[in-house]
């Protein structure tokens, strides 16, 4: 059995509501790991199961921190626990976004739903690199205004003129009131595309969310422009043990847990059936 299977204990460090059945947990394991925004960990509570979860911030103090949904027997157990309890920790595992793609270069990212939690690591990783000059635009979807994760964390950055945003709902009585240079429309996420101005040549997109975005979205990006391998996705969902053994997330010969879970558009367009 090799040390990756072996989980670390790790103290159940905080635990933030986000929205309903999203939460926020942050875990500090008694053995550093550094996460590259795209990898993964898997979480155990030991005696009921395990299950992979990516990273949603920067390891910043040793913590590991995600956007966890209540989803399942695991995850209804996770709800249950308390900030003190232990659980255990095993990772980091895969391959993220090339981080030195996105030198030079406009960053586009675009979620839908809880695909804010791993691209909020990434954007934050972006944020860090002082080395970086290109703009950074942020296109997030979701059903209703109140799903819209991390919303007043993103306003606030778009206020300050780090990032340009640009919010979707589905549906919604009313929409959000946010400053002016926030846009919030009613409608899907690639529809946030219409009138925005950039670089295609120029840009590195990395998109995440649910199947259906990936269908309307990385092609898409594609038609207008962006060369196939500076789109990225990530395919974390069809994940199991992390480490290939159990065969659960093979896709047309690739095990999406360690040759991934984030790929390329041009690499995708390899694999039948992967989205």
């Amino acid at each position: 059995m090799t040390d990756a299977l072996h989980p670390v204990a790790a103290v159940l460090h905080k635990i933030v509501p986000m929205a309903a059945d999203n939460h926020l947990f942050s875990f500090l394991p008694e053995q550093p790991m550094a996460l590259a925004p795209g990898q993964f960990v898997e979480i155990t509570l030991p005696g009921i199961g395990s299950f992979p979860v990516s990273s949603c911030d920067q390891g910043r103090n040793g913590l590991i921190t995600s956007c966890i949904r209540r989803a399942g027997r695991v995850t209804e157990a996770l709800y249950h626990l308390e900030e003190g309890d232990v659980v255990g920790l095993r990772g980091p595992f895969g391959v993220g976004f090339p981080l030195q793609l996105f030198e030079d270069q406009e960053a586009l990212l675009i979620a839908g739903g809880l695909g804010m939690a791993p691209l909020r690591a990434l954007l934050h990783a972006l944020l860090d690199d002082h080395r970086r000059a290109g703009r950074i635009i942020v296109l997030y979807g979701s059903r209703q205004p109140e799903m819209l994760l991390f919303r007043e964390e993103l306003v606030k950055l778009s206020l300050e003129q780090q990032i340009e945003l640009r919010f979707s709902v589905d549906f919604a009585e009313e929409l959000p009131s946010l400053d002016g240079r926030v846009v919030c429309k009613i409608g899907l996420v690639n529809e946030l595309l219409a009138g925005l101005a950039f670089t295609p040549r120029k840009t590195v997109a990395a998109v995440c969310g649910p199947p259906a975005l990936y269908h309307c979205m990385l092609e898409e990006l594609a038609l207008i422009g962006i060369p196939a391998a500076k789109i990225f996705a990530t395919l974390e969902r069809r994940m199991r043990c992390g480490v290939g053994e159990c065969c659960h997330c093979v896709v047309a010969g690739r095990y999406i847990c360690r040759d991934g879970p984030v790929f390329s558009l041009e690499q995708l367009r390899k694999m039948t059936e992967a989205i």
